[in-house]
């Protein structure tokens, strides 16, 4: 992918950044959950100087950047997504689900393990394993161990902040097994990925990612 590419979509994601910050809702924790965003950031700019992602990689990081940007305004329990869908196609997703709950956050922690495997897998590969297959596991495990340091800052959060900062942070809505599914589904996105990598790799040292 040209960097000139790469610099506009970067420059796409600073401007959604702008405009979901004007006039926050939730100022503190917006704030915090930029936190992520700026870790992601670091690696979307580092890459325009060194070019070093691939396609699948880049893209990854940047859908994921976006919907986190999302997320991070309404703090993901209260992001309108429902809303959206009924505005937009007529589709009520929460009676489709016969749900109340607020599922963005479960969205992202499953595209979180969806389309960050190709970026891991180009990491791993660095240590120039010999087997394919070796490769894709320790990125797919790659995934489960970020998500679990994630769920564990979340749970290090409720220490540090006021229980009510830690619940709209977390966005747990009340779900005490709310940091066992965000994990599953974060396995679940990873595997599905994963099978498509061991599925789809060229008969190269590259795979399809």
């Amino acid at each position: 992918m040209a960097v000139k590419y790469k610099l506009i979509t970067i420059l796409f994601l600073v401007c959604v950044l702008v405009l979901t910050s004007i006039d926050p809702i939730y100022p503190t924790e917006q704030s915090l959950q930029h936190i992520g965003t700026f870790l992601l950031g670091v690696i979307l700019i580092s890459d325009l100087r060194k070019d070093y992602l691939s396609t699948a990689s880049f893209c990854g990081v940047v859908f994921f950047t976006l919907i986190h940007i999302i997320g991070a305004r309404y703090i993901y329990s209260y992001v309108p997504y429902n809303e959206w869908s009924i505005s937009i196609t007529g589709f009520d997703i929460n009676a489709f689900l016969d749900t109340k709950r607020n599922h963005y956050d479960r969205f992202v922690h499953f595209s979180f393990g969806l389309v960050m495997i190709p970026i891991c897998i180009q990491i791993v590969e660095q240590m120039k394993l010999r087997s394919r297959n070796a490769t894709i596991f320790m990125a797919w495990l790659m995934i489960q161990t970020g998500s679990m340091i994630y769920e564990l800052f979340e749970w290090l959060m409720t220490i540090i902040v006021s229980s009510e900062a830690a619940n709209n942070y977390n966005g747990q809505q009340g779900d005490v097994w709310d940091a066992q599914k965000d994990m599953a589904l974060a396995l679940v996105g990873s595997t599905l990925s994963a099978l498509f990598a061991l599925a789809f790799r060229k008969k190269t040292e590259k795979y399809s990612f």
